[in-house]
């Protein structure tokens, strides 16, 4: 994110009042805003919409807000469309020292109790962002030419911008990941799709050949089927792959 993008804020908030408050608020101060009064709406805003930042009450009518951080932080970033590693920020009118260390404990980066003073949580707020900015992209892998970065879910070859789907992203990032190894389809179909077992499907050829056919605008050969055990992306002896930035962590 450049530094004239605005960054944008979920708050995950039931009480009506409250989330109005935060959302004026934090508009006129320069965020985007996405609200939630649920857990469920609250996590399907962080899959679909990928905000900076969420602010989570505890205390919602679908459960707790704990449970939402839980999913977010366990999340394998892989087949998920979640970013496991997003700050995260607990609200809440339970103040004793067991409830923050049971936030912390979920995965808070920061725990707020109620009533809270604005200026103090606008001020917490830009220093997660800030953190977040400067942190090292843990997430951010490159092999060769082709560059893939899972928290924006941007694949790029040779500067130009790949268009996956989400299951034809999710198979690349999992072959990016070791470029060389073969990943065998039971791994791949458990892992990507949730099979719990190969079956007759032939949804990861049908995957593979699409993302092959994608990746190979400029004549390489990437996505290699190895016969009767899975796939691996690259198909390089190893002193080439020496030369080849198998993987990047930027």
């Amino acid at each position: 994110m450049t530094n004239d993008e605005p960054s944008t804020i979920l708050v995950v908030e039931d009480d009506d009042a409250t989330r109005t408050f935060l959302a004026d608020n934090l508009s006129a101060d320069g965020y985007d805003l996405l609200v939630a009064d649920c857990a469920a709406v609250g996590l399907s805003l962080i899959e679909r919409r990928f905000p900076d930042i969420a602010l989570v009450d505890v205390g919602l009518p679908d459960g707790s807000g704990l449970e939402l951080l839980r999913r977010v932080r366990s999340a394998d970033g892989v087949a998920s469309r979640i970013n496991p590693e997003m700050p995260l920020m607990v609200i809440s009118g339970r103040a004793t020292e067991l409830d923050r260390v049971r936030g912390f404990d979920r995965g808070a980066d920061d725990y707020v109790c109620k009533p809270f003073s604005y200026p103090e949580l606008r001020g917490r707020i830009a220093a997660l962002l800030r953190r977040a900015d400067h942190r090292p992209s843990h997430g951010h892998l490159r092999a060769g030419p082709l560059e893939v970065d899972p928290p924006s879910r941007e694949v790029r070859l040779h500067g130009d911008r790949v268009a996956l789907s989400q299951k034809e992203f999710a198979l690349l990032r999992t072959l990016v990941s070791d470029p060389t190894r073969v990943f065998t389809k039971e791994e791949l179909l458990r892992t990507i799709w949730g099979y719990r077992s190969r079956g007759s499907t032939r949804t990861l050829d049908s995957h593979a050949c699409r993302l092959r056919h994608k990746l190979g605008a400029h004549g390489e050969r990437y996505v290699v089927n190895v016969w009767g055990v899975g796939y691996r992306l690259l198909d390089a002896p190893p002193a080439r792959m020496a030369a080849v930035d198998e993987r990047l962590i930027a």
